[in-house]
């Protein structure tokens, strides 16, 4: 009958305990990229909802607005280029037209563009007749759309960095 050294069986040898860490080092590794990752969905996805939002937001000023956007008093190429209409529209001071109210709006709509999404943010409003196919009437189609720099989420996802596009499309 052999006996056993109790001194042997008492505690982890160095290798052991440097494979436990290493396997642990990978583990953690592992989870610092998933953390990595979802930050960079979390922040594409705060920016694709905002753009979004955006959008709608003209779209509902134009809505307010109807006869100066059917007017296509809303057209506009690149957000970007407008400047400050040197006004303001309040209720205790309203625009006395409906063009100034386009313009005062447009460039509302401008600086929450360049807030929300960037300075690189633009975007462009577009409204035409067009017929309807079902109908043959004339209707107004509006086409908004927002443009922003995506890079990090596009690095991340598909290995393209550059601007995202969401376009609004509908008839007033």
């Amino acid at each position: 009958m052999q006996r056993c050294n109790p001194h042997r069986h008492a505690g982890f040898t160095l290798t052991e305990v440097l494979v436990a860490l290493m396997v642990l080092s990978v583990g953690l590794l592992g989870v610092g990229k998933l953390v990595l990752f979802s930050a960079r969905s979390n922040d594409s996805a705060y920016l694709r909802s905002q753009a979004t939002e955006l959008a709608y937001s003209v779209l509902d000023d134009m809505r307010v607005n109807r006869q100066s956007a059917l007017n296509t008093w809303y057209n506009v190429a690149h957000a970007n280029t407008l400047a400050d209409p040197g006004f303001l529209c309040t209720q205790a001071s309203p625009c006395s037209s409906g063009t100034q109210l386009a313009q005062y709006d447009l460039f509302q709509w401008w600086t929450r563009l360049s807030a929300g999404l960037g300075p690189s943010a633009d975007g462009s409003v577009n409204v035409v007749n067009v017929i309807d196919p079902f109908s043959g009437t004339t209707v107004f189609s509006a086409t908004i759309t927002v443009t922003w720099d995506d890079s990090v989420a596009g690095q991340t996802f598909d290995g393209v960095a550059g601007n995202r596009t969401i376009t609004l499309q509908t008839i007033l």
